[in-house]
């Protein structure tokens, strides 16, 4: 008796007869021994097609982005006069940080291409009926993207740190214009029972104006210390006060005091009223829940950036997985318009994800609120649409 699997003209190694390797034909565990052969030699096979097509489009996406790039900040370039070695450091930092953002994309379009592929050789088919279950098909699927999905979640939240701090710095200098920030409204706790105002800050100067100072105790306001201005004073590392007035309550008692220059030193730098951008980026995970705990303890608004990056960064790696399970069930059937349809629904389900994941983004920055439902929002309604196609497909 042969044992072979119809379709499959990729696998001639299946094709086995039922004495070999396996003992006496009569033996009831030769076709137990036979199945778990034939799964090992499908499972390698799907996974090493599924592993080199993702290596193969990642590097063909990112070779796409680069050329755009290069056209896009050539100008740049020539206007510093940077050297080829300067240039090539920077997309030596570049490339990484777009390599991870674009690998949940590239998941799903490795996972359409060749399970397509496969589908339309009726190879999936030929699976299916030898007795092995589309559960058990999807195994070598979940393990590829599996590891992808850990090797992202080590990149983003460790090792791109570094580079990304090379990346940063070398867009403020040549690229984007220095930021400088011009913030309206900060509230910043000084200590545990003291909070500052600050009506307008300008970064470019160090400067202030509509300051405030309180000092409350169980609920009670103790100490309130009103200024028009603000300055720093780098030389004495204290802030100058300008224009002031303080009232000290205790009780029933009230005692004010005024003048037009007062130097104060409390736990606050000029650095802690500017924000770069893209320092969010600039962080690994660890450093990253560290900045949080210090912006919440200081009573820092700006936290959404800094939380969203956060639930991102968790939230990227399981995006590889399950748009790897969708594009499995949305190309496993064979269909009568040929790989390119297929291809062509996966290409628009990855244009709707990435539209509903910068929707989300966006929502959440602007917003702030539910931030972790929000950024979540994409996976959990592609979730929902992949358990639906499951039930649906053919197995």
């Amino acid at each position: 008796m042969t044992v072979a699997i119809q379709g499959m003209d990729c696998l001639p190694a299946l094709a086995m007869t039922d004495t070999q390797d396996y003992g006496n034909p009569s033996n009831d565990n030769s076709v137990d021994l036979k199945g778990i052969y034939i799964m090992k030699l499908l499972d390698r096979y799907i996974l090493k097609k599924f592993l080199f097509s993702f290596l193969f489009i990642l590097l063909l996406i990112i070779l796409i982005i680069t050329v755009i790039d290069i056209t896009e900040k050539n100008d740049y370039f020539i206007k510093h006069k940077l050297s080829y070695r300067a240039i090539i450091n920077y997309y030596y930092s570049f490339l990484p940080f777009m390599a991870n953002m674009v690998t949940p994309i590239t998941v799903f379009i490795t996972t359409v291409f060749v399970t397509s592929r496969l589908a339309q050789r009726t190879e999936i088919i030929a699976i299916l009926s030898g007795g092995i279950s589309f559960a058990r098909f999807l195994l070598p699927y979940f393990i590829g993207a599996s590891l992808i999905a850990i090797g992202s979640f080590l990149l983003t939240g460790w090792i791109l740190a570094e580079a990304n701090k090379k990346r940063v710095a070398f867009e403020i200098q040549y690229i984007d214009s220095p930021f400088r920030t011009s913030s309206r409204n900060i509230h910043i706790k000084l200590s545990e029972d003291t909070y500052l105002y600050v009506g307008y800050y300008r970064s470019y100067n160090n400067t202030g104006s509509d300051i405030t100072i309180e000092t409350i105790r169980d609920y009670q306001l103790i100490e309130k210390l009103a200024a028009k201005s603000m300055r720093w004073m780098a030389e004495k590392g204290q802030w100058e006060l300008k224009d002031w007035i303080n009232r000290k309550i205790d009780g029933l008692d009230e005692k004010i005091t005024d003048g037009a220059f007062l130097e104060v030193a409390f736990n606050l730098h000029p650095d802690d009223f500017i924000i770069n951008p893209k320092l969010h980026e600039m962080l690994t995970l660890t450093e990253l829940n560290a900045y949080i705990k210090k912006l919440q303890a200081k009573g820092t608004d700006n936290l959404n950036v800094f939380l969203t990056e956060k639930y991102i960064r968790y939230m990227s790696p399981f995006a590889a997985i399950l748009l790897t399970f969708m594009g499995v069930v949305v190309c496993a059937r064979k269909s009568r318009g040929g790989v390119g349809l297929q291809i062509a629904i996966g290409f628009i389900l990855a244009l709707v994800y990435i539209a509903l994941f910068l929707f989300s983004k966006g929502a959440a920055n602007v917003k702030g609120t539910h931030l972790l439902l929000t950024i979540w929002m994409p996976n959990i309604l592609f979730s929902c649409i992949s358990l639906v196609l499951y039930k649906l497909t053919p197995k």
